[in-house]
């Protein structure tokens, strides 16, 4: 019984359901990057996913990087959740914590005092 992914992971897909991005990328590659628009950010609405790629001198290169980023992480988001399975507290850990209320609540009433000082 597989669960249909809530997200798809498919590029011409995802090229319709994304928005598209460009800026002028930081760093490394001098004039060339500063005067021309390679960062690529996709933002993806249908999942809240924002993914940003700037470290190439070539848009295309940029684009392809924020895309293969995105589908890793709608990968992770498609992942099924392993249910939880309730566990019983062992003997030893229900005593630990019981012993442990004990001496809170001796603190604590032994805080109260009776207001001499």
């Amino acid at each position: 019984m597989s669960e249909r992914p809530r997200f798809s992971t498919d590029r011409e897909v995802l090229e319709r359901e994304v928005r598209l991005e460009y800026l002028r990328a930081r760093g490394p590659g001098g004039q060339h990057a500063n005067t021309t628009e390679t960062g690529v950010r996709l933002v993806h609405p249908p999942s809240g996913i924002t993914v940003m790629a700037a470290e190439r001198r070539s848009q295309g290169q940029n684009r392809d990087l924020a895309f293969e980023r995105l589908i890793q992480k709608l990968t992770v988001l498609n992942r099924p959740r392993r249910k939880r399975v309730a566990t019983k507290p062992t003997r030893s850990s229900v005593r630990r914590r019981l012993e442990e209320k004990g001496r809170r609540s001796n603190t604590k009433r032994d805080r109260r005092g009776g207001g001499e000082g």
